[in-house]
């Protein structure tokens, strides 16, 4: 068996024609069912402070409430405990008395429902199939219906994307869904120009409140939402389109930033203002080349399909450089050529442009496997190896569906089998990785990673718990009562479910 790379046939995306128009969504469905299996067939687990301090906003919203009197947060504090581990960690006294989270409070907002549902477990797994189908789609435009297909295999299937879809309480694969999701929409409303304005319209507006979604969730995925946002107005006339799609895009953002501006102002009591003590995180090029010694290793065992990402990358440049140098000019070429590099910019700038803010992220150079240190908050310095790993990977998982866009372009173009070989190796390594970052302790040193119950801890989320709290919060067994089970959930009339 060998492989074929070819830079010159622009009927590369094409190859698989004579498939069954249907196949390549199946087998993309196929590969969805398979990464939410292995997800939901492991038992849940809580491996550090913010799945804690996440677990505490969405009981308290799920209640309607975003800040808590100090009655209240001590209420559910001791609610919490009494469940097992840790009650409420990492939330911030404000001024006025009340409590918030110093997480974004994003993300429960997108999990609530399922959790009153008693579906909790389910949050990413319905955000990541969202993040499927704008992957299909707009890799379909691109590059022809089996690149969608391959796009959305590596996108499940490595190990930090079935990690964090199997831990509920923590955001990160939330938001990378939603912002592949988004460049998938917005790929397609881009490439997509035969279709009519208002269909591209309404595409683009959904990928656009999809990453300003991701924002929300966390601020830092305003890179994301900015070089999508560049990309459009950049190529917008190369793409003909419309002056009005680009007003409602561009409007929707700006509307997006000033509700955030509101909401902090309300919640924080600045505009500007977060959770986080001023100078808590922190961002220095000294941390640079620190992380640059640990960092890579961690990413190429949890995700190592960015290094195709990565060989897209090169070979996008050199068939460009190729396509204007050719003799007797090759128009059909160049046009491809100028087309994909043009895709390919826009992904490479988010993908590095976030990876980059990250290494220059100072919490990471004592987290990321050196295995000293104190990190803010006081949590030891995690050891190397998948305890470690599973720690410092997520603040990268965002930009996992442009890595996967990237590496779909490289896929199409070496042969049927080649890439089924690649993903298959890639789908055992994601189940090994998976297994040994979920079975690693908490952020710490010591046998229960740095805090009571840290290790341990499993809890039943979505079992049929309630926790009543004063001040409106309400269930059985009165107020300040511990709750019955040994984790928390939805009011006692929600229905449990996988757990």
């Amino acid at each position: 068996m060998t492989a074929t790379l070819s830079l010159d046939d622009e009927t590369a995306p094409t190859a698989t024609t004579r498939w069954h128009p249907s196949a390549a969504a199946l087998v993309a469905l196929g590969g969805f069912i398979v990464f939410a299996i292995l997800v939901l067939t492991k038992a849940t687990a809580l491996l550090e402070p913010d799945d804690y301090a996440y677990r505490a906003s969405i009981v308290a919203l799920s209640h309607g409430h975003i800040l808590l009197t100090n009655a209240q947060y001590e209420a559910l504090n001791r609610q919490l405990a009494a469940s097992g581990g840790q009650g409420i960690l990492q939330w911030h006294h404000l001024a006025s008395g009340k409590w918030i989270s110093e997480k974004n409070p994003g993300y429960p907002f997108f999990a609530v429902l399922f959790y009153v549902l008693g579906l909790l477990r389910v949050t990413p797994l319905f955000y990541g199939a969202l993040a499927c189908v704008g992957l299909f789609a707009g890799t379909k435009a691109w590059l022809g219906k089996w690149a969608g297909t391959y796009a959305v295999w590596l996108y499940c299937f490595s190990g930090a994307a079935v990690t964090f879809a199997w831990r509920a309480t923590m955001p990160s694969f939330t938001d990378a869904s939603l912002i592949a999701a988004g460049f998938g929409a917005l790929l397609w409303a881009m490439l997509s120009q035969d279709a009519s304005a208002r269909r591209r319209l309404m595409t683009g507006l959904l990928g656009f409140l999809a990453l300003e979604a991701a924002v929300f969730i966390r601020y830092t995925n305003v890179i994301e939402l900015l070089v999508a946002l560049a990309g459009v107005l950049a190529f917008a006339k190369s793409v003909q389109l419309p002056w009005r799609t680009i007003g409602v895009w561009v409007g929707s953002v700006v509307l997006f930033a000033l509700v955030v501006l509101a909401f902090d102002q309300w919640a924080y009591g600045r505009a500007t203002s977060t959770g986080y003590s001023p100078g808590e995180i922190t961002f220095s090029l000294s941390a640079l080349w620190p992380n640059l010694k640990t960092m890579p290793k961690q990413l190429t065992t949890s995700m190592p399909f960015w290094v195709l990402a990565g060989v897209a990358c090169v070979l996008i440049v050199i068939r460009l450089v190729r396509s204007r140098s050719s003799t007797p000019v090759d128009e059909q070429r160049r046009v491809v050529a100028r087309r994909d590099a043009m895709v390919a910019l826009v992904l490479a700038v988010g993908w590095l442009g976030l990876w980059f803010l990250y290494l220059t992220y100072t919490w990471t150079v004592n987290q990321g496997g050196a295995g000293h240190g104190i990190g803010p908050g006081g949590a030891p310095g995690a050891g190397p190896g998948g305890g470690a790993t599973v720690h410092v990977i997520r603040f990268y998982l965002p930009a996992l569906g442009l890595i996967a866009l990237l590496g779909a372009w490289l896929l199409v173009r070496i042969g049927r089998i080649v890439p089924w070989v690649l993903l298959g190796a890639l789908v055992l390594a994601a189940v090994l990785s998976f297994h040994s970052m979920a079975s690693s302790g908490s952020i710490g040193g010591g046998p229960n990673g740095g805090f009571p119950g840290g290790g341990a801890l499993h809890p039943p989320i979505g079992s049929t718990t309630h926790l009543r709290l004063p001040g409106g919060f309400h269930g059985p067994g009165g107020a300040g009562a511990p709750p019955t089970g040994a984790g928390f959930g939805p009011p006692p009339s929600s229905s449990s479910s996988a757990g």
